[in-house]
């Protein structure tokens, strides 16, 4: 079983985890830019963390055999925070970057006037750099949450068919995937979906178009969730084809419309910038 997980914050895992992801099928993965959880003070935070998703993280990554890409975005969360607004102005220079495959993550946390701005403002960039948009929907209010995004992609130059709407449930997907967007789904425990539902919603929607993700990052998460859907699958009667589409070609289809997928991988040398993984030993 090959996977790419579109959707996981590595910065916060462990060497550990990328050993066990390799070792469950992972192969390639996408990692959106994300809130640190607690405020950043300061666009020039913003740029280190962006540097290390373009240099540490794919050099980390790929001494286990892992394609890793980036989204560059300012978040949702963080868009409301006056002090990271000048980060807006500094994304164009990260957007023409080689590993950078989509806008992202951006959308709605709370549905302020100010994270409208911010999608506005970012599905414009996406359009201009020729890039598709990862948007994250609020975990509150989904459904309003979903509409309310829909309209803005709408009114936006990004077509809705570059756009994957991402953190999709039952109450959402159906009006997602009659928008013409491509569906996500986070597999995440407690939170967001489990395998039982994710399963479910497969057999009702079908395979098209639809990804699966961990969404793995600093709180209480799974990065093996995209190995445990596809198990799943399989023994609920999906066949080897529907599981490799899921969490294999339809991510490909989607960031592949950067046009700056790169999915063979070579380690290289054994550091990054004089600085290596190993501690304690040659």
């Amino acid at each position: 079983m090959r996977i790419f997980d579109p959707h996981i914050h590595m910065t916060s895992r462990t060497t550990d985890d990328y050993e066990a992801m390799y070792a469950a099928g992972v192969r390639a993965l996408v990692e959106p830019s994300f809130w640190l959880g607690q405020p950043r003070t300061s666009p020039a935070s913003f740029r280190d963390y962006f540097d290390a998703l373009l240099g540490w993280e794919p050099f980390r990554a790929a001494q286990y055999g892992i394609a890793h890409h980036c989204t560059i975005a300012l978040n949702p969360k963080e868009a409301n925070d006056p002090r990271c607004l000048p980060v807006l102005d500094e994304l164009p220079r990260y957007l023409v970057k080689d590993r950078v495959v989509a806008v992202g993550e951006i959308g709605y946390d709370s549905m302020t006037p100010a994270e409208d701005t911010a999608l506005a403002t970012q599905l414009q960039l996406a359009a201009d750099h020729g890039l598709p948009a990862l948007v994250h929907t609020p975990h509150r209010d989904k459904l309003a949450g979903l509409r309310r995004t829909l309209d803005v992609v709408r009114e936006s130059a990004l077509p809705t068919d570059r756009v994957l709407v991402d953190h999709l449930n039952e109450t959402t997907v159906k009006d997602a995937k009659d928008s013409g967007a491509w569906l996500g789904f986070s597999v995440y425990p407690d939170t967001k979906m489990d395998e039982v539902r994710m399963v479910a919603l497969l057999r009702e929607y079908g395979p098209e178009r639809v990804l699966v993700n961990s969404a793995a990052d600093w709180g209480r998460s799974d990065p093996l969730k995209t190995r445990k859907v596809g198990d799943l699958m399989l023994a609920e009667g999906f066949t080897e084809d529907d599981v490799d589409r899921v969490l294999w070609r339809n991510p490909v289809d989607f960031y592949g419309l950067s046009g700056r997928l790169e999915l063979d991988v070579a380690s290289g040398d054994a550091t990054h910038e004089g600085n290596s993984i190993l501690r304690g030993g040659e």
